[in-house]
């Protein structure tokens, strides 16, 4: 019998791939439609390895909050940011907040308040006209990445505007690749990882997807607002606001103070090797290493909750070399006040500080010019040392949830001065 089933579901999935490829949009959407009618056991039995799940697998979702502001941010929570948010809506009186996120078995576990196993949010019917009904007792919804709330066979702009109609308040949220166009950054940085990235055409496919449904849904809902959490994507998105990251600094902080020891130690811990330019700042540190000038760790696979403890023990952190904006990764070492050195482009730092007034504290470094600064580094203590410890205030002043609630206050009908 399981053969029988094995083979129906692959002459089905087969089926279904070809039929989708050949068909236009509306044709897709009723599909869709007739495959979340189906019954759950049918679709248990049909989907592939990769998207098993049974009954138990389907998550009961936390209660919708009783106040008069109810948010939802969903559905990818890339690095903890959609939970994050959600926490800094909640020091505006009147919100709550709940954050959603389908999971992969590999992924990162960063908290999240709904987590949905990605078999359960791309497979099941159930779940999926669950969550729809679920989703109406909010007031208002942020989107994040271009992604659909309600499973992978539906359409995240078709979703921002049916509930625009239904009056519930919607905002579009970028993370980064999401909506930065790997044509445009090429000329913004010649370390762009987009020139010879085999992945580039698809991501370029992808950002200008959802800069088409950006348009589609600004130009049936002007009201509708666009955030970016970083200011690199206003270059792909002009009239975004920028939403800063949000870190817990009380969790990041250290008393240890940076080079102090006779060899620093220099980390990297890229989550992603090729964006990070990973490859490109390797034979300057295995050269510094070589020499004792610094002891360089090259850190792969270490679970978020142990991310605090081995910034504490770097003194300086490296974090990206390709492009050219700073993120979760730079918060958090300058949350530990650890000397931070990356490569962010004039326009991020000139945004900042007419955001903020704030220079950001992040030392400026390329792959041509790593080795010659880490040398300058270890050469001039004191004053890296003063960078360094300006990390920690400018994250508690930008990045430590208050800017973020303020941004979010507008969208939500709170005055942004009444942010906690």
């Amino acid at each position: 019998m399981s053969g029988v089933v094995a083979g129906l579901r692959q002459g089905l999935l087969r089926t279904v791939a070809g039929v989708r490829r050949a068909v236009p949009a509306p044709v897709n959407r009723a599909l869709d439609a007739l495959v979340r009618a189906l019954p759950e056991p049918l679709v248990l039995a049909l989907n592939p390895g990769q998207l098993r799940y049974s009954r138990a697998d389907i998550p009961v979702p936390p209660p919708a909050p009783s106040t008069p502001m109810r948010l939802y941010v969903a559905p990818a929570n890339f690095a903890g940011q959609g939970f994050r948010w959600a926490r800094a809506a909640e020091r505006l009186p009147g919100v709550g907040a709940v954050s959603m996120a389908f999971q992969r078995p590999e992924d990162f576990r960063f908290p999240v308040d709904d987590a949905v196993p990605v078999a359960v949010y791309a497979t099941s019917p159930s779940w999926q006209r669950r969550q729809r009904a679920y989703v109406d007792g909010f007031s208002h919804v942020v989107i994040e990445a271009g992604r659909p709330l309600f499973g992978s066979r539906s359409d995240a702009f078709d979703e921002a505007l049916a509930l625009r109609a239904r009056g519930t308040r919607v905002a579009l949220l970028f993370h980064g690749s999401d909506i930065r166009l790997p044509s445009r950054h090429v000329d913004a940085t010649p370390w762009s990882p987009f020139a010879d990235w085999d992945l580039a055409p698809r991501l370029e496919e992808g950002a200008t997807r959802n800069a088409a449904g950006v348009a589609r849904v600004r130009a049936q809902a002007p009201e509708v607002p666009v955030l970016a959490s970083t200011p690199d994507l206003l270059l792909d998105v002009p009239d975004a606001t920028w939403l800063p990251v949000v870190v817990v600094p009380e969790a990041w902080r250290s008393d240890v103070p940076p080079l102090a020891r006779a060899v620093p130690v220099v980390v990297h811990a890229p989550s992603n090797p090729v964006v990070k330019g990973s490859d490109l700042i390797a034979p300057a540190l295995e050269r510094l290493h070589a020499e004792g000038v610094v002891e360089y760790r090259r850190i792969a696979g270490v679970p978020a909750a142990q991310m605090p403890a081995l910034y504490r023990d770097a003194d300086v952190v490296l974090d990206q070399f390709r492009i050219g904006n700073y993120g979760v990764a730079a918060c958090e070492a300058m949350a530990a006040g650890r000397l931070v050195v990356s490569h962010v482009t004039a326009q991020v730092r000139d945004h900042v500080r007419a955001s903020s007034g704030k220079d950001l504290p992040v030392v400026e470094a390329t792959p041509d010019t790593i080795e010659a600064v880490l040398r300058d580094v270890v050469a001039q203590r004191d004053h890296y040392v003063g960078v360094a410890q300006q990390g920690p205030g400018f994250v508690a002043d930008l990045h430590d949830g208050a800017t973020s609630a303020r941004v979010l206050a507008p969208f939500l009908g709170v005055e942004p001065h009444l942010a906690g």
